[in-house]
């Protein structure tokens, strides 16, 4: 099995292989929250937020699909002192859904 080196990459691949996205888009946000808290002795890759555009959330609410999300990186959360995510924003959509948000048809 290949080694993924990055916070990011692991991000990505467990999204990935959790949803089949149309759009992923995981970005690293802890530099924005150096200092806080829950970056302290993190040494970056702390504080994430993903886009995930998936048919796979066809008829799930808003909060169904967030814990799915939460559910498929589990293993990334845990102590900042050991090198555990802090915090994920999620950004969660139906393909219709994000067509409406960029302003475009489906």
């Amino acid at each position: 099995m290949k080694t993924v080196p990055n916070r990011a990459d692991r991000l990505n691949a467990a999204l990935t292989a959790a949803f089949a996205p149309s759009v992923l888009h995981v970005t690293d946000d802890s530099a924005h929250h150096a200092g806080h808290a829950g970056a302290a002795g993190g040494g970056g890759q702390t504080h994430y937020s993903v886009l995930v555009v998936s048919a796979a959330f066809q008829g799930m609410s808003r909060v169904a699909r967030e814990r799915a999300v939460h559910a498929a990186v589990a293993g990334e959360f845990g102590p900042v002192e050991n090198g555990g995510m802090h915090a994920l924003a999620v950004r969660p959509r139906t393909p219709d859904e994000h067509a409406k948000q960029a302003g475009t048809a489906a």
